[in-house]
């Protein structure tokens, strides 16, 4: 019976299966950037990725899967960005509108792109749910921050309500309704309408002086 690899072996062939996803993640990031969701064919993203198409179908059934990867990345990249340069805004309406227009600039900057991650995010595509689940969780932890303990009546209730709208606002943007302008305009109103305007102290919440 043959015994179970070192640990030293499992590290190294783990280490080697997360580069290797993260060039297939890589090629679809660059395949929609450079043509949006079309462009994003199986069989090329393997050859740029220089791995087998079986090995490619073995990890992402389907592009959906790879696109929905790649959103979860993107979002994660924005919440360490949010903690390494916090939202600004003495109050969580304020905060909120902070955080929702510097995501709106960083997403018009590759619109193919952000056509792509959409689209797959509101694909009917089967086994996408856990995807799925990842970005709205790294979504919310985004918007939670930018409340910061303010007093707000239903915080997950706002939470969940912003989620759907920053969704609707991007598709709509996705469709050609929106330029961008506009996008950024009415997720900084959904923002002021879900959220307060000012902010108790309460809990050892305080208010923040504006930067």
């Amino acid at each position: 019976m043959t015994g179970a690899a070192p640990p030293e072996a499992r590290s190294e062939r783990d280490l080697e299966t997360a580069q290797r996803r993260g060039r297939m993640v890589d090629a679809a990031v660059e395949l929609a950037a450079a043509g949006g969701y079309e462009s994003v064919q199986m069989r090329d993203v393997a050859s740029r990725a220089e791995v087998a198409l079986g090995t490619l179908y073995r990890h992402f059934p389907s592009k959906d899967h790879l696109l929905l990867e790649a959103l979860t990345e993107q979002a994660t990249a924005l919440r360490d960005r949010m903690a390494q340069r916090p939202p600004e805004g003495a109050v969580p309406a304020e905060r909120m509108a902070d955080v929702l227009r510097r995501a709106t600039r960083a997403l018009a900057r590759r619109p193919d792109l952000t056509a792509a991650l959409v689209t797959a995010l509101t694909s009917p595509e089967a086994g996408t749910a856990s995807h799925k689940y990842a970005v709205e969780t790294v979504l919310r932890s985004i918007i939670t921050t930018a409340i910061d303990g303010g007093d707000v009546a239903d915080p997950d209730g706002v939470v969940r309500i912003l989620g759907y709208v920053w969704l609707a606002v991007l598709s709509a943007w996705v469709g050609g309704t929106l330029d961008t302008d506009q996008m950024a305009e009415d997720l900084t109103s959904a923002a002021r309408l879900l959220l307060p305007e000012n902010e108790r102290i309460t809990g050892g919440a305080r208010a923040r002086p504006h930067r």
